[in-house]
């Protein structure tokens, strides 16, 4: 049995993650991200207000609206064309203070003009980005809103399975 300890470190002097590390990281921040973004305002507003202790916040970009070029893949895979403009809002924050563990930088995208969605979305990136908040924000946000999005996408399924409509089968009845 032999154990392969990669010793090489970043810039900052920690250690070089692997490429699944990083891959599986990403995978996880989308999915918080999306959490965020496709969770109502009010949700996220009331998870803010009783958030204790609140860190520092300092706004570095935005929160701000503004249009961005929605491209499409004729296919899903084939050639790209543009399908038109979305209305999109985003901010970036920076957290700091006693309830983190150091600086951290969250940056929130929401689709639509409410800027204090895009605002709380950020903050709660910051807050996951941090070690010392980040289980807390994944029990007690992302989570909830995980499952809450799943249900609400289940129940969205749901209605649509029931009007399909399977065109082989209405055409042999009238045979």
């Amino acid at each position: 049995m032999s154990i392969h300890l990669d010793r090489r470190t970043n810039r900052q002097g920690g250690p070089v993650a692997t490429r699944n590390q990083d891959c599986e990281q990403i995978a996880q921040r989308r999915r918080c991200m999306r959490a965020l973004a496709h969770a109502p305002a009010e949700d996220l507003a009331a998870a803010w207000d009783t958030w204790q202790p609140k860190p520092e916040v300092e706004e570095i970009r935005g929160p701000q609206a503004g249009l961005v070029m929605v491209r499409g893949r004729i296919g899903g895979g084939g050639d790209p064309f543009n399908l038109g403009e979305a209305t999109v809002s985003r901010a970036t924050v920076r957290l700091h203070g006693d309830a983190m563990t150091g600086e951290q930088i969250g940056t929130g995208y929401v689709l639509g003009t409410e800027l204090r969605h895009a605002w709380l979305a950020a903050v709660f990136d910051g807050l996951l980005a941090d070690d010392r908040q980040r289980l807390r924000v994944l029990d007690t946000v992302v989570d909830p809103l995980t499952r809450a999005q799943a249900e609400h996408d289940d129940l969205r399924r749901g209605e649509a399975a029931g009007t399909k409509v399977d065109f082989f089968t209405v055409a042999r009845e009238h045979r």
